[in-house]
């Protein structure tokens, strides 16, 4: 009897605590695209009495006069985000947090491609990077034991210059900054610095904050890097140290498996990995501002060889800005393209 009277009085004290604990809801949508306003609330489960709310984005504090709040979105970053509210109720306070996600204001312009001239690529090249400097293309090759850094001859796909990594190395992206090549490797979590002219290795460098080495180009004042996720990464030029990222979005979805890049007039142009598509994309904001259906070189290059479609995909964007060229290849194709988009 002691017993029963004993467990009785838990459950009573436990139903006590259940109906005097606090159940906080804070609602958002889950996603929305950035040319609409933003609404926060928070309310109590139950209706007992909250003293006052504070929200907030990414630790920004916002404004707030109530339990509810609207604001516009227009200025953010595409992407996760955090909202949060600390909550104030008898003399007691509580963090809740739940990830909204902001999306592009439009859907993204549709390209075709017009082939305007076709050269030599050596088929052996399984091509990471690629980018046009004075007249010459310069590649960087993949897979454990044929990693390399090359010069190549445009119109003859000659390489009349070339370094190979160690065997270890699985080489990735490249790009040519202030009279230096920089190589990321892809699972390493290092890069490599060359002198342009003589191919000498002057330093490495280590990147941490993205998750492995892709594609890599810059804008004149800083890298910018990808790691096979919808993150694009800004390095600092002299510290090579990631500082800050974008994320890909599209007025629906993230834009995963950013390959090689190439920033061309302000939009950063990226491969999407085993997909034969061009995703161009906004600096400042990762909006996807157009995608350029590239199946037709896919179906040109099956005409001179016969290509493994997981494995030997578009890969290479480099561009001659002089001349306005826009150059693709794949990974072991054997024709470099020059191509034209064409807006749909």
């Amino acid at each position: 009897m002691l017993n029963k009277s004993f467990y009785s009085l838990i459950i009573f004290i436990s139903l006590i605590s259940c109906k005097s604990e606090y159940k906080f809801v804070l609602k958002t949508p889950k996603k929305i695209q950035v040319n609409k306003s933003l609404t926060i609330s928070l309310s109590e489960k139950n209706d007992k009495k909250i003293d006052s709310v504070q929200f907030f984005i990414d630790s920004k504090k916002l404004k707030t006069e109530n339990s509810s709040l609207t604001i516009p979105i227009s200025k953010y970053k595409l992407g996760k985000h955090t909202i949060s509210a600390l909550v104030f109720y008898e003399n007691k306070t509580k963090k809740v947090e739940k990830p909204v996600y902001f999306m592009a204001d439009s859907a993204p312009e549709l390209y075709t491609c017009k082939i305007i001239n076709t050269y030599p690529h050596d088929p052996k090249a399984y091509t990471q990077g690629l980018e046009y400097h004075d007249g010459y293309l310069y590649e960087s090759t993949g897979r454990k034991g044929s990693s390399s850094i090359r010069k190549v001859e445009i119109k003859t796909g000659k390489v009349l210059q070339q370094v190979d990594l160690d065997r270890k190395y699985f080489g990735e992206g490249m790009t040519i900054f202030n009279n230096k090549i920089y190589q990321l490797t892809w699972q390493s979590g290092v890069g490599f610095i060359y002198d342009l002219a003589t191919f000498k290795k002057l330093g490495s460098f280590n990147y941490k904050k993205s998750r492995e080495g892709w594609g890599l180009t810059h804008n004149k004042t800083r890298l910018i890097k990808s790691d096979g996720t919808e993150n694009i990464w800004f390095l600092n030029p002299d510290t090579l140290a990631e500082e800050s990222y974008i994320e890909a979005y599209t007025n629906t979805q993230k834009v995963e498996e950013l390959n090689e890049l190439e920033y061309i007039n302000g939009k950063i142009y990226a491969n999407r990995w085993q997909l034969n598509s061009l995703i161009i994309i906004d600096p400042t904001s990762g909006k996807v501002d157009g995608v350029a259906n590239l199946n037709s070189l896919k179906t040109e290059i099956e005409h001179e060889q016969v290509i493994d479609n997981v494995d030997e995909v578009l890969n290479g964007i480099a561009y001659d800005k002089e001349h306005d060229r826009l150059f693709v290849t794949g990974k072991l194709w054997s024709k470099l393209y020059e191509i034209q988009l064409i807006k749909k």
